[in-house]
């Protein structure tokens, strides 16, 4: 068989991206607090660029906003005399209460708060060791995620401390005993025990223990009738054991900052604020950046001098035409942004009338994209970490996007699942309604839907199934 070579001609055709287009796409996508990082970083990096009102905008400033949202609403107060006593209680109980505890400390992580509690124990070196490697190993919730005998073998292995796994459960116990209650725990079950063994040692407290500790399963079923029966307690007696074990903390470790996090980033800065008077709707931007401009020794014809060469010569350019790219892709961006926002405006205009969930209608990014012709991806990255301020609240973008439940339904998914709240909100708490029930009253209502449909959109909203609703 012979082989030879050939050479041939073909056409394809092929799209790219220009660094522009590329640049646009990644500031499309960014959230406000994001944008203004990269602003800042852009400034600092390119001496072409600069802030049109230099006082509008602090260049090296980190961080614009550093008060907390419960610092702001402190603040509304006109004296520390007149804050409420429980906007300075973790839940609505008086000092004395045994379900008082503190509020944690604004920015402290649980692993500080927990090595503060430590500091005042009287530890060796090396028990400190151990107690830095379990603190470590417990998330933000307050559980623990590793095991005390992984622990032993992380000291061995990595530290090249020798200690024993007795000695390891003797500083886990220790750590168990700091507040807030029920911390370092390895399930919720152990989480609930650790509680409840701190309370007063009431006959209440001792049946509500037999219950978690010997019951738990029945419980977190909600298998009443033979709780009532296990326990040999009256009716009304369980009732108040169950309502004892409510006031308890799943999640611990949850009132706490969580490690790294940055304060402003976590906060919602709505991008637009739409406001009804009547028939007439008004978009505004609420946009923080700050208008940019080329700096004056960059304008113009460049001259530099001969002594500096080309290269110099080229870097100017370079960075001109870099700040220039910039300014177009922040003028693009907010051009985008806001012809997306029209649109969900008026393919959603009798929610932004009336505030009400239920009338927002069906929308797809397709529809978003038949009134601005931008194609499905622009859409989708412009409207990804962005919210709108209204007045019944502030909602993220992608919130207004919804399919038909049912083909061919005029009602959206929000319709349905305010409907189905409401059946569910209604429902006799003693005997709660099946999913069956449900379809069936929704059906009576006018939403052709299946009982698989209401399965669905009750798991999506969180909703338990009956059995779990039920309350004594």
């Amino acid at each position: 068989m012979k082989e030879a070579l050939t050479t041939s001609l073909s056409q394809t055709q092929l799209q790219t991206l220009s660094p522009m287009q590329m640049q646009f796409v990644h500031v499309l996508e960014m959230t406000g607090p994001e944008l203004e990082d990269e602003v800042r970083r852009v400034l600092d990096e390119n001496p072409a660029l600069e802030v049109a009102d230099a006082d509008e905008f602090d260049v090296h400033q980190e961080d614009d906003f550093n008060e907390s949202p419960d610092e702001l609403q402190m603040a509304d107060y006109g004296s520390e005399d007149e804050i409420p006593h429980y906007r300075l209680e973790a839940r609505n109980y008086s000092p004395d209460s045994p379900y008082y505890e503190p509020v944690a400390v604004v920015g402290e992580t649980l692993i500080d708060n927990l090595q503060n509690q430590l500091a005042e124990h009287d530890l060796s070196d090396d028990d400190r060791l151990v107690a830095g490697y379990i603190i470590g190993s417990i998330d933000s919730n307050g559980y623990m995620t590793r095991s005390v005998a992984e622990i032993t073998n992380d000291l061995a292995f990595q530290e090249g401390v020798d200690v024993s796994i007795e000695d390891v459960r003797r500083i886990w116990q220790i750590v168990r005993s700091l507040e807030p209650s029920g911390i370092g725990a390895v399930d919720l079950r152990d989480c609930l025990l650790l509680q409840l063994k701190r309370l007063p040692n009431t006959h209440l407290v001792e049946l509500a223990v037999s219950m978690v500790g010997d019951y738990f399963d029945l419980f977190s079923r909600m298998r009443y009738d033979r709780l009532r029966q296990a326990l040999g307690v009256t009716e009304d007696e369980l009732k108040s054991i169950v309502d004892l074990i409510r006031t308890l903390n799943p999640k611990p470790g949850s009132a706490f900052a969580a490690a790294g996090d940055d304060e402003r980033l976590r906060q919602i800065s709505p991008d637009f604020a739409v406001e009804c008077e009547g028939s007439n709707i008004t978009i505004t931007s609420l946009n923080r950046v700050p208008r940019l401009q080329i700096e004056s020794s960059f304008s113009g014809d460049i001259h530099v001098p001969q002594r500096l060469g080309d290269n110099a010569l080229k870097f100017v350019r370079q960075r001109r035409d870099e700040a220039q790219n910039f300014i177009q892709v922040l003028d693009m961006r907010n051009t985008t942004l806001y012809r997306v926002m029209t649109a969900i405006v008026k393919l959603q205009r009798e929610f932004f009338e009336s505030g009400d969930v239920a009338r927002i209608r069906p929308m797809i990014l397709r529809d978003v994209a038949e009134l601005t012709g931008y194609d499905l991806s622009v859409i989708s990255r412009a409207t990804t970490g962005k919210y709108v301020a209204t007045s019944s609240g502030v909602y993220p973008l992608k919130y207004f996007f919804n399919e038909r439940p049912v083909d061919g339904a005029d009602a959206s998914s929000h319709e349905l699942l305010e409907a189905l709240k409401s059946v569910i909100d209604s429902e006799d708490k003693q005997h709660p309604l099946s999913d069956r029930a449900i379809t069936d009253l929704m059906n009576q209502k006018g939403y052709a839907v299946a009982r698989r449909t209401v399965t669905k959109y009750r798991e999506k909203a969180g909703i338990p199934v009956g059995r779990l609703r039920r309350k004594m």
